[in-house]
């Protein structure tokens, strides 16, 4: 069974969006939004509203100047929750 969560993406951006009860998540690339919320409930106990997912494009990097490349694709998920419904990894930290 291929794991659909990844990792959460801890950002500024997406620190910001948390006051919005919106949740960012980097997750596997033959995901769908089906899968995502079932992956949600499951590991946060958690029901999703709404999941949008983008496939963000990898950067161009060059290496001393001689060698040029990318960072890999990758896929992100952003879920609304209800009102009232928090995930603990995104909690702001003063």
């Amino acid at each position: 069974m291929k794991q659909i969560l990844i990792k959460p993406l801890i950002t500024e951006k997406s620190m910001q969006i948390v006051t919005k009860n919106k949740y960012s998540f980097k997750v596997n690339k033959s995901a769908n939004k089906v899968q995502i919320a079932d992956a949600i409930k499951k590991q946060y106990n958690v029901d999703a509203i709404s999941i949008q997912t983008i496939t963000v494009k990898g950067k161009i990097k060059n290496f001393r100047g001689k060698k040029s490349g990318r960072t890999k694709d990758f896929k992100k998920a952003v879920v609304t929750l209800p009102k009232g419904q928090k995930i603990a990894d995104f909690s702001i930290k003063n």
